[in-house]
C-alpha cells in the first residue's frame, strides 16, 4: 500500500483529530452504499481505512516512521538502508548508502571493513556468524511473514440501539455472523476492530475493522451526549399542567408537564440519553403547544379574553 499519510492527505505531524477528521471525509466519499456502481470506490474506502487503522495506531504508526514497517504494516526489507541507494564509485567499487567502498586497487577498506559499513558491525568471525555481529547475525536475518490483509465492513446501527447499547450482529464475507457489544460513546465513525477475521496470510489473518454508522431518526436528534424531542402537547395539559407519556430509546416513560408551561420550554429526562464515555446524557424534551385549526369554545373563549400582557415586550417590539 502507498504511504498512508498520502492515502489520506495528511502531513507527517498530523494529530489524530486531523487523521480521523480526512478519513470521515474520505469515508464518506468513497462509501460503497453511495457508490453501488463504481466497484473501484469499494476498493478505494479498503485502501483509505487500512491507512487510517494504522495511523491511529500508535505503535504501528512510529514503527512506520522508522521505516520499519511499510504502509501495509509488513516489516521492511533489511537491505533497504544499505543497497537501496548503491551506485557506482569513482574506482570501480560501490556506494551502499552514498559510503565508498573499494575492492582493491590501493584501498585500505578490507571485507570485514566493508560488512562494517554495511550492517554496523565488524564481521567477529566471518561468514560463521560468532557473537560480536558476524556476517550471519545480519544477512542471514528474513522477515516475518506477513499477516494477511484486513477487511473493512461498514455497519449502520439504528439510532435508538446506539442510545442503549444494543448488541448489533453483524455478517462476515466468510458468511460467518458475529454479535458486537458496543462500545461507550459510540457514534458515526467509530470503529472496531475483530482480530483475525481478515484474509488469511502465511504470517496468520489479519483483522476485521468495522466502521460504525449511526442512523438518523424521525424525530430524535443527538446532541453531544444527550438527545433533543419536540413533544407537542395540548393547549389544556400546557395551561392546567399533566402527566403525560413520553417516548425514550428503551420505551415509553411518564413525565409531568408543570400548570403554566409555555411552548418552547425545555423538560429534562435524567439517564435517557447515550451512554457516554463519562456517564450517561439526558433526554432534552422541548414542549409545543399544538392549538387546534377549529374549535368553536376555544375561539369565543379568547374572543372575550383579556389577559392584559405583550409576550414580546422582551423584544423590544
Amino acid at each position: 500500500m502507498a504511504d498512508p499519510y498520502a492515502t489520506l492527505g495528511v502531513s507527517r505531524g498530523a494529530s489524530e483529530d486531523e487523521v480521523k477528521k480526512a478519513y470521515r471525509k474520505l469515508a464518506k466519499e468513497l462509501h460503497p452504499d453511495r457508490n453501488k456502481d463504481n466497484p473501484k470506490a469499494a476498493e478505494k474506502f479498503s485502501i483509505v481505512t487500512q491507512a487510517y487503522d494504522l495511523l491511529m495506531d500508535k505503535d504501528k504508526r512510529a514503527r512506520f516512521d522508522r521505516g520499519e514497517i511499510d504502509g501495509d504494516g509488513n516489516p521492511t526489507s533489511p537491505f533497504g538502508a544499505g543497497f537501496g541507494g548503491a551506485r557506482g564509485g569513482p574506482q570501480g567499487g560501490f556506494r551502499p548508502g552514498g559510503a565508498q567502498f573499494d575492492f582493491g586497487g590501493g584501498g585500505d577498506a578490507g571485507f570485514e571493513d566493508i560488512l562494517e559499513g554495511i550492517f554496523g558491525g565488524r564481521a567477529g568471525g566471518g561468514f560463521g556468524g560468532q557473537q560480536g555481529g558476524g556476517f550471519s547475525s545480519g544477512f542471514g536475518r528474513r522477515p516475518p511473514p506477513a499477516k494477511g490483509a484486513n477487511i473493512a465492513y461498514r455497519l449502520r446501527v439504528p439510532f435508538e440501539d446506539a442510545a442503549a447499547l444494543k448488541q448489533q450482529r453483524i455478517q462476515l464475507r466468510d458468511g460467518s455472523t458475529i454479535d458486537l457489544k458496543l462500545p461507550k460513546g459510540v457514534e458515526t465513525g467509530t470503529q472496531m476492530r475483530l482480530a483475525g477475521k481478515g484474509d488469511a496470510g502465511p504470517g496468520g489473518n489479519g483483522d476485521a475493522i468495522v466502521t460504525i454508522e449511526v442512523e438518523p431518526h424521525r424525530f430524535y436528534t443527538r446532541d453531544g451526549d444527550h438527545i433533543r424531542l419536540d413533544l407537542p402537547v395540548t393547549l389544556k395539559e400546557a395551561v392546567a399542567g399533566a402527566g403525560v407519556r413520553v417516548p425514550t430509546p428503551e420505551g415509553p416513560v411518564n413525565m409531568k408537564i408543570p400548570a403554566g408551561t409555555s411552548s418552547g420550554k425545555t423538560l429534562r429526562l435524567k439517564g435517557r440519553g447515550f451512554h457516554g464515555k463519562a456517564g450517561r446524557g439526558d433526554l432534552l424534551v422541548t414542549v409545543m403547544i399544538e392549538i387546534p385549526a377549529s374549535d368553536a369554545k376555544l375561539a369565543a373563549f379568547v374572543a372575550d379574553w383579556e389577559d392584559g400582557g405583550n409576550p414580546r415586550a422582551r423584544l423590544g417590539v
